[in-house]
C-alpha cells in the first residue's frame, strides 16, 4: 500500500532531490519532474517524484494526516484508560 504524503524539497543534486516530512529525509529521483525546485512539495512513489503540489494543497494534506494521527493516538489512549 502506498500513502501519498507531501514532502518538501530541501536539497537538489542533479536528478536527485532530498525531501523532508516530519523531520525525516527521503531521496527522490527527479527524472519524471525535472522542473522541481528547492521549496517545492512533491509526492514520491517507488523512489520517484511523481507529482508536484502547490504549497496550499500540500499543507492541507499534511494537516489531514496530522489529524488522523492525533485521532488514532487519542483512540489508543482511550482503550488504555
Amino acid at each position: 500500500m502506498c500513502l501519498a504524503i507531501p514532502m518538501k524539497v530541501i536539497r537538489i543534486n542533479g536528478r536527485e532531490a532530498v525531501a523532508e516530512v516530519g523531520g525525516v529525509e527521503y531521496r527522490a529521483n527527479l527524472t519524471i519532474l525535472p522542473d522541481v525546485k528547492v521549496g517545492d512539495y512533491i509526492i514520491v512513489h517507488a523512489g520517484f517524484a511523481i507529482e508536484k503540489l502547490d504549497e496550499t494543497a500540500a499543507l492541507e494534506t499534511l494537516q489531514i494526516w496530522q489529524d488522523i494521527a492525533d485521532f488514532d493516538r487519542e483512540k489508543q489512549q482511550r482503550k488504555r484508560d
